[in-house]
């Protein structure tokens, strides 16, 4: 695919002006040739793999992002699901050794985040599966760069019951472990239906089994030229014509991440894999998807409307990103992550915006609940019919939904946790009091969806 010199120009300036950035730059990584009887040998297999591969990957980046003139804010790595690897040590050894080792080394190779402390436990787990998600909670309290994801559901397995119910109590486990930082390492934790092999951002970042040895993933972004483009549109602008002006733009955005991603692989000697074309906001003012809503003609994010809104947006992404390149993968579409967007902070603030709304809002857009907080006094088992509830909506429409949520110890509803960075901040918001207790006590499997027989 070829470049033109007006392109590049056209992108330098949304670049100074609208926000744009590559979000991130992700190196998948095969760690399966790691796998020892001993957690001690994996360990430091694992180290050097990591540390050997990616040597290069935050000095070649930043190279090629001085040279176009655009920013890549993160560079990443997403990991083989490490439950995988540690099979074969048949609990010898303590986890928190490979868990430190795959921190070490994404501190060692300068890199923002590594994925892939994860499982797949869709329809169950092993014996060394169960002591694997026992070792969560303490894995990412005891780290910084780590993160980790649970897969407990499929359009095809349906939603293992079993497997919610013990990640509500991770959860909760993960957030007391991290009292002190307002229950940070459930904001390095992601538990997902439909979880797809070649998304590169995190939280929820793995390499799947049915990827190459080594690849580079681009997760684009963009949200801040999009609001841009919307609020300089006319106000009676039909939607039909609103969401060609996404699209149109959108195109542009994959034809710059695919620029840098294809550069990166090239310097780097290794395949180019897909562009994630999902608008991933932060809490800079402006780079809002919440913003790109309301300029859409709404009072508020979260109020009657909103849905169909961000139908029409996330629509229009996937179709000028599908235009732009044949390698579009990840989730593409759009993120909610309600404490890294400023205006769904005041939106929730101010009663706009609720968890009740999230889970619609998850219908039409990708991921889901995310980077939401909760009063540290919830239940593990409301945390796991929250959850629930997202696998359901992924289950029955064919599509990646997840949960990223945070019960900030001794924090309660009108309170406000503060992460910082990246992670931003987030408003405690309501939960319905209402207990699910019985429900999720019950466990076993709610059966995939009829449809999911076809072949």
């Amino acid at each position: 695919m070829e470049y033109t010199q007006a392109e590049i120009l056209q992108t330098v300036r949304m670049t100074e002006m609208e926000h744009l950035d590559i979000r991130t730059v992700t190196l998948g990584l095969s760690l399966r040739d790691c796998a020892t009887d001993s957690l001690e040998r994996t360990a430091e297999r694992v180290r050097e793999k990591i540390e050997r591969t990616a040597g290069r990957l935050v000095e070649t980046v930043n190279q090629i992002g001085d040279e176009v003139g655009i920013r890549i804010a993160n560079k990443r790595i997403s990991l083989t699901p490490v439950s995988q690897i540690v099979e074969a040590a048949r609990g010898e050894g303590n986890l928190l050794t490979v868990a430190r080792a795959i921190d070490e080394a994404a501190r060692s190779v300068g890199v923002d985040f590594v994925g892939g402390y994860s499982a797949l436990v869709h329809k169950g787990w092993t014996q060394s599966g169960g002591a694997f998600l026992d070792s969560i909670p303490e894995a990412l309290s005891e780290t910084e760069r780590l993160c980790s994801s649970l897969n407990v559901a499929t359009s095809r397995a349906g939603i293992n019951m079993d497997a919610v119910r013990r990640t509500g109590t991770l959860i909760k486990e993960m957030a007391e472990r991290t009292r002190e930082r307002g229950g940070l390492a459930c904001a390095k934790f992601v538990c997902f239906a439909n979880a797809v092999e070649d998304n590169p951002f995190m939280a929820g970042a793995f390499h799947g089994t049915g990827e190459p040895e080594a690849v580079i993933n681009v997760g684009v972004s963009g949200p801040g030229v999009v609001n841009h483009a919307v609020r300089q549109a006319a106000k009676d602008l039909p939607l039909h014509e609103l969401a060609e002006l996404i699209k149109k733009l959108s195109f542009k955005l994959a034809r710059a991440g695919e620029l840098v991603g294809r550069e990166a692989a090239r310097r780097l000697g290794l395949p180019f894999g897909i562009i994630d074309l999902s608008l991933a906001p932060t809490p800079v003012p402006g780079d809002s998807v919440a913003e790109i809503i309301e300029a859409m003609g709404f009072e508020r994010a979260g109020t009657h409307g909103t849905t169909a809104a961000l139908a029409l947006l996330t629509d229009a992404v996937k179709k000028g990103g599908a235009m732009a390149s044949t390698s579009v993968g990840g989730m593409s579409g759009a993120f909610i992550p309600v404490s890294e967007d400023a205006a769904m902070i005041d939106a929730a603030r101010v009663g706009a915006l609720s968890l009740d709304k999230l889970e619609a809002w998850t219908s039409v857009c990708s991921v889901g609940i995310d980077m939401v907080a909760v009063p540290g006094s919830t239940s593990a088992e409301t945390i796991s019919a929250i959850i629930a509830d997202e696998m359901a909506v992924g289950v029955m429409n064919h599509k990646t939904t997840a949960v990223r949520i945070i019960p900030v110890p001794g924090m309660e509803v009108g309170e406000t946790v503060e992460f910082g960075g990246l992670l931003g901040s987030a408003p405690i918001m309501p939960v319905n009091s209402f207990s699910s207790s019985a429900f999720i006590h019950r466990g076993g499997r709610i059966p995939a969806p009829i449809h999911s027989l076809r072949n």
